[in-house]
């Protein structure tokens, strides 16, 4: 899945590097044609380039944001789970904690087992 993402990249930069190429060898204006045949409009090359490098990035995005989306909501839900199994565990614990017998020593000098004061 890494790999797309790795090759969508250097389409984009093989992109740039073309229209810069364009841009070094035409300086001047570049006539881009207008959807349903409505004629063309006459851009100046480094806006063409920046248009260019826009939607490029938008297109990147667009591709990468289901992977990002799915990232964060699997992380989301890993600390959900995670959240409910410390409280459950230590809900566990605090029952356990409380049926059990009561291991304090009483109160006053402690003297170690099988001696004689």
């Amino acid at each position: 899945m890494r790999v797309m993402p790795f090759f969508q990249v250097l389409l984009l930069l093989t992109l740039l590097a073309y229209l810069l190429l364009i841009a070094l060898e035409n300086p001047g204006f570049v006539k881009l044609p207008l959807p349903f045949g409505q004629g063309e409009a006459a851009l100046p090359v480094g806006l063409t380039v920046a248009l260019s490098s826009v939607l490029g990035g938008a297109y990147v995005l667009l591709l990468l944001l289901p992977v990002l989306l799915r990232g964060s909501l699997r992380q989301r839900e890993e600390r959900r789970k995670r959240e409910v199994t410390e409280r459950h565990l230590a809900e566990t614990l605090g029952a356990r904690l409380a049926a059990a017998p009561a291991l304090r020593s009483p109160p006053g000098p402690h003297a170690p087992a099988g001696e004689d004061a």
